[in-house]
């Protein structure tokens, strides 16, 4: 498994959502953990699943170009 430094994501919440072209973003899932399993809550996603953050994408690529190489985001590393 290759791990990469992201930065540091300040999340702030506004009312405003800017419209984005799915295109030019690819909807990185976060986990809690790199075992992307656990039960599944009553809203059908995993127990470890966060939440998804818009990354824009290069021209050349596209959202699957990320979806087919399985990157997600980790809120930490196993030891």
């Amino acid at each position: 498994m290759l791990f990469c430094s992201m930065p540091y994501i300040w999340l702030l919440p506004t009312d405003d959502k800017k419209e984005v072209n799915p295109s030019e973003v690819y909807n990185a899932p976060v986990y809690k953990t790199s075992i992307r399993r656990g039960t599944l809550s009553t809203t059908g996603h995993s127990t470890n699943y966060v939440l998804s953050i818009q990354l824009p994408v290069e021209e050349h690529t596209n959202s699957d170009h990320w979806v087919r190489r399985g990157v997600a985001m980790l809120t930490q590393l196993d030891d």
